[in-house]
């Protein structure tokens, strides 16, 4: 039992006597062998798949050029090391949990009359349910659209996602790549050939099929889009 203390020098001793105690239990646990070796470095934890973000690459596609531009993306959000899944927007069966777990979502649409295609705008639509509660708050989102024409006023269609997902309060990602093809020294084999910052652009020509056009610099860039979404979300999501 503990005495009264009669004196200021007493309790000064008390209060020194109960500091060392402390201090003495606390080095004990910095260099308890358990707790020491239960703390690891994160940066050599591998990732596993479970622990991986998770892209999710909605499009519509009308003729097929959309939906193998889609698959570049898919396929460089995969290499970057994330779960990726694609989602047709006009699927009425589509997955809406899955858009509601993942930690990205990445838009594609053909661009019709300077616009996201009907069956697009529909899946936007339809997205209301999901706006009314936020439910895509403050997840990274970006675009990637695909016309006949060199220009076919894609840039439109990319606002209209863009607009949209803030709209959703998500957080848009940029193609981030510098134009090519606009040089005497550019070409057609150029990655980002059209020039967009804002998302990715691709051109494919209206009397070929999708096994052919778009051509392999449109698919690469759509992998490299892929790639940059996976890895902002990857970061984001730390």
């Amino acid at each position: 039992m503990i005495e009264i203390l009669h004196n200021k020098y007493d309790y000064n001793a008390f209060e020194c006597m109960i500091s060392i105690c402390i201090y003495e239990g606390r080095q004990q646990a910095d260099f308890d062998p358990a707790i020491a070796n239960s703390s690891q470095n994160l940066e050599e934890v591998p990732m596993s798949e479970n622990s991986a973000p998770t892209v999710a690459i909605v499009y519509h596609s009308g003729y097929g050029h959309t939906e193998v531009l889609a698959q570049s993306v898919l396929k460089g959000a995969k290499d970057a090391g994330v779960n990726a899944h694609l989602v047709k927007a006009d699927d009425e069966n589509k997955d809406w949990d899955l858009l509601e777990k993942a930690d990205a979502i990445i838009f594609g649409s053909p661009t019709y009359m300077g616009s996201v295609s009907a069956q697009f705008k529909t899946f936007m639509d339809e997205s209301s349910k999901v706006w009314m509660n936020q439910g895509w708050k403050d997840k990274i989102a970006a675009g990637f659209t695909i016309s006949a024409s060199q220009s076919g006023d894609k840039l439109n269609t990319l606002v209209q996602m863009s607009v949209f997902a803030a709209q959703h309060g998500m957080v848009w990602v940029g193609l981030g790549e510098m134009p090519g093809n606009n040089s005497s020294e550019g070409s057609a084999e150029d990655i980002n050939r059209i020039g967009s910052y804002i998302g990715m652009m691709a051109q494919a020509n209206a009397d070929q099929g999708a096994d052919v056009t778009p051509p392999t610099a449109d698919h690469k860039t759509a992998e490299i889009l892929g790639a940059r979404v996976a890895n902002s979300t990857r970061r984001w999501a730390a």
